[in-house]
């Protein structure tokens, strides 16, 4: 039995990543307190017959020191034979706030003592547990609901695949680290095009710009040394049956040095893995 268990702040998209993951076929239950959670697959099992694939999405409205506990009952779960996934959603401060904001919807953590700022802080606080355990982080902050559900679909459904999924992602660090990174490299040593003019407008996936940073012998010796060391450690990750692995790019703002390595590093993955995806976190913006 394979069991999906979808988590994160609320306001992260965790109801459209189940919605994805019932499209696909999956049996889902949303908001499952903790505690029933080594009861499910027993329980399922005498009513259903055995579901091959089912999806939990777990919040922090539990009772108190039930996300606690996460990690002894996701333990027990696996000694029971059931195969977990961990799925972690979330998003920056903002952007949960401005989420809040349109839908005028109350945080389960709010009250006339509590403000929404605070009780978003507090939420992170609680679920730290069931993000540890995390086999993938996704930061939504930048994508919309569709996209949160092809995101959900091509790292979750994708992973039945024997071959680990690549995500190559672009940002820039003046717009936030992501959190959804296993690797992060910093490009911001190289020469810069925005410091000329004429490419300022451009970004690194324009011929322009990729000519300008061919040109430049540093930009070879970064590449040389990435990719060797991507080289070298990521079998050890698919060796180890990881299913999904994000390695995040960054420059200064994400649209010229980054996107440039990026594109470079995710064409020269595609030539030794079969599911490599390549992103660019603010030209999607």
């Amino acid at each position: 039995m394979k069991l999906i268990i979808i988590s994160g702040r609320s306001g992260s998209g965790k109801s459209s990543a189940l919605h994805a993951l019932e499209d696909e076929g999956f049996y889902c239950v949303d908001n499952l307190p903790a505690s029933m959670l080594n009861d499910l697959p027993t329980n399922l099992k005498s009513s259903l017959g055995e579901p091959p694939r089912m999806a939990v999405s777990l919040d922090v409205r539990n009772v108190p020191g039930a996300l606690e506990r996460f990690p002894k009952l996701l333990d027990k779960l696996k000694k029971q034979g059931v195969e977990c996934q961990v799925v972690f959603l979330d998003a920056d401060g903002d952007s949960l706030m401005k989420r809040y904001s349109s839908t005028r919807r109350r945080h389960p953590l709010s009250n006339d003592d509590v403000s929404l700022a605070e009780a978003i802080n507090l939420e992170k606080k609680l679920l730290a547990p069931l993000a540890e355990e995390a086999d993938i982080r996704l930061d939504t902050s930048p994508l919309s609901v569709h996209e949160i559900r092809e995101q959900i679909r091509q790292r979750v459904c994708g992973s039945n695949s024997k071959s680990m999924t690549l995500m190559i992602q672009s940002f820039g660090f003046k717009h936030g680290m992501p959190v959804d990174a296993d690797y992060v490299f910093d490009v911001r040593c190289l020469p810069n095009p925005f410091w000329v003019e004429a490419l300022r407008p451009y970004t690194g996936q324009d011929q322009p710009v990729k000519d300008f940073l061919s040109a430049e012998p540093m930009v070879d010796e970064m590449f040389e040394d990435l990719s060797s060391f991507v080289e070298k450690w990521l079998p050890r990750f698919e060796s180890g049956q990881r299913s999904y692995l994000t390695i995040a790019i960054g420059c200064t703002g994400g649209q010229h040095r980054s996107v440039f390595v990026s594109e470079r590093l995710g064409e020269w993955l595609k030539e030794r893995f079969d599911c490599v995806q390549v992103r660019h976190r603010e030209l999607s913006k």
